[in-house]
């Protein structure tokens, strides 16, 4: 007894005095944390019991419950409970029980934590815990970030003072200290991946190694260090390669291409948690297809991934976006005459009549002159459609707004949002892009209009 209590004790993963949550299921596993932890040389952390009811198990859950809150009193330590829904969630969200009593439970723990102005949320997973975690992520083709499982003993406020302690030895430290705990009869329900592991797979895998979950969980805590190294690499490239705004990640195709594909792969997943924060049902088939995407001859094409992703290459730009809307929606509005008016896109149109410049070629891409004879009022201001054709300054011909957009590297998912400034039937500015041969001023004997696309401030 003294001996584990020992071996956690060099782990100094407490500060003295400090506030711990601890995680009480009221299994052989917490309650042997909690013991131990009221034991350690510390003696002066302040410990706070955290139960959370899973509800799936009638009066036994609520069974454990009871126990756990009987055991905290027994201590004299604060007890906090949360029933929880667990099977309503798994339902509305469509996650396992699994997925969606963790959810549950860390949620929960964390707001005790704050509650409490603890620095720590102390869990009972042990080495074995470990090794099944590693073979779950292996069975379902996880990478090296997977296959290190829980991580190291401490993954900031988390921590996990047990995870190097077997099983046996906490039944056997439960044991002398006469310590009883609660069994949850479904953990011998081989129909659930992880008891299955547990029970058949280790037993079965033992037979070539006798140490195989001392073995596995070992190898977790190398592939740890590793993805620590990794993750700083990836990270300094990331600050390097990404632009970020409110509506996308972007990465520039240029760059990205140079790297290594083990890098961009990890670039991919770090996009992917930025845009969606998590990265679940992400697989190696996600990211061979966004690397696709870069390595393809085509300028513009996107993919759609789970949890309403969206992938696109436009040119030298590949952003990672939330759910494209059944498409950006079309607009149209009248202008009467000179004066401010608000556009749908954001923006606003300011038409002045002016002297006119000093040079015929004045103007930028948000700033127009137009020949007021070339451009009489109403005008149509309205989005990109299919098959718009106009003269653009200086050429002889037409040329389908389209191939503008394209020649101007304008990424397909704006081109609804660039206004068409259209007189009399013909297209005389795409906004911001190109003026219309039609519009140039010829003249300079008398006023002329001046166009400007403004952004909106707040």
């Amino acid at each position: 007894m003294k001996t584990l209590v020992s071996k956690i004790q060099r782990q100094s993963l407490f500060e003295p005095g400090e506030t711990v949550v601890v995680a009480v299921s009221g299994g052989a596993d917490s309650v042997a944390l909690l013991d131990i932890l009221s034991h350690l040389e510390e003696g002066s952390l302040r410990l706070v019991v955290a139960h959370v009811n899973h509800c799936l198990r009638g009066g036994a859950s609520d069974g454990d419950e009871e126990f756990v809150s009987g055991l905290a009193a027994r201590y004299g330590f604060p007890f906090e409970s949360l029933r929880a829904d667990v099977a309503a969630l798994s339902l509305s969200l469509r996650i396992s029980l699994e997925d969606a009593g963790r959810r549950e439970r860390y949620s929960f723990f964390d707001r005790i934590a704050q509650s409490y102005g603890a620095a720590s949320i102390a869990l009972a997973h042990h080495r074995d815990d470990q090794a099944e975690t590693v073979l779950i992520r292996l069975l379902r083709g996880a990478g090296g970030a997977g296959l290190s499982a829980m991580g190291s003993l401490s993954q900031g406020k988390l921590k996990r003072p047990l995870l190097s302690v077997s099983r046996a030895e906490i039944e056997q430290y439960l044991r002398d200290a006469g310590l009883n705990y609660r069994t949850d009869a479904s953990n011998a329900d081989t129909t659930i991946l992880r008891n299955s592991i547990r029970h058949e797979l280790i037993p079965m895998l033992a037979r070539y190694n006798p140490k195989i979950s001392e073995r596995l969980a070992a190898t977790a805590e190398i592939l740890a260090n590793d993805e620590e190294l990794l993750q700083g690499l990836t990270e300094t490239a990331y600050t390097r390669l990404a632009g970020n705004d409110s509506a996308a990640v972007t990465l520039a195709i240029d760059e990205l291409a140079r790297e290594p594909r083990g890098l961009r792969l990890r670039l991919y997943r770090r996009a992917l948690a930025e845009q969606r924060g998590d990265l679940q049902r992400i697989g190696l088939s996600h990211l061979d297809a966004i690397d696709g995407l870069i390595l393809s001859a085509r300028p513009n094409s996107s993919i759609k991934l789970p949890g309403d992703c969206i992938v696109s290459r436009s040119y030298n730009a590949l952003r990672f976006t939330g759910a494209l809307a059944p498409g950006e929606p079309g607009f149209d509005l009248a202008i009467e005459g000179l004066g401010s008016h608000l556009l749908p896109c954001g923006r606003r149109l300011q038409v002045e009549s002016v002297p006119p410049p000093d040079c015929l070629d004045a103007g930028s891409r948000r700033v127009a002159y137009l020949d007021p004879t070339a451009a009489p009022f109403p005008w149509l201001l309205r989005s990109f459609a299919p098959g718009d054709r106009f003269r653009p300054l200086g050429m002889a011909g037409a040329q389908k707004v389209k191939d503008l957009f394209m020649n101007e590297k304008i990424p397909a998912a704006e081109r609804r949002r660039i206004p068409l400034l259209i007189s009399a039937g013909r297209i005389l500015w795409v906004c911001g892009v190109r003026l219309a041969d039609e519009a140039r001023v010829c003249s300079v004997s008398g006023p002329v209009l001046r166009v400007e696309i403004l952004e909106i401030t707040p």
